[in-house]
């Protein structure tokens, strides 16, 4: 059933799913805890298991809500305060994984 024009443009865009174990949830964190790079897909696809096909999707579903930037072939982290805080989340989840793991030096 079709809906009226007013609708479509007042409805809000979907949010994006960003659950733990989601595509988009593990590039972000891949990409969050590696924000002083910019990877390919191919490496994104690589570093995190994600079908080759849904890497390329994914990056373009967070590029429109402006969680990753892209140049080129490369893809990185975007520069926002909201993912700024992300980042450093992932890398103290990260550290504290590995001092448990691995003991503190």
């Amino acid at each position: 059933m079709p809906i009226s024009i007013d609708q479509f443009d007042e409805d809000p865009t979907p949010i994006l799913d960003l659950q733990e174990g989601t595509n988009p949830y593990r590039i972000l964190q891949f990409l969050a805890e590696n924000d002083t790079q910019a990877f390919t897909q191919t490496e994104i696809h690589e570093a995190t298991g994600i079908k080759r096909g849904s890497v390329g999707a994914t990056l373009s579903r967070l590029e429109d809500r402006n969680l990753v930037r892209h140049r080129g072939r490369y893809w990185a982290i975007a520069e926002d305060d909201r993912i700024a805080g992300y980042a450093a989340q992932m890398r103290a989840t990260s550290a504290s994984t590995n001092d448990d793991y691995y003991g503190e030096e």
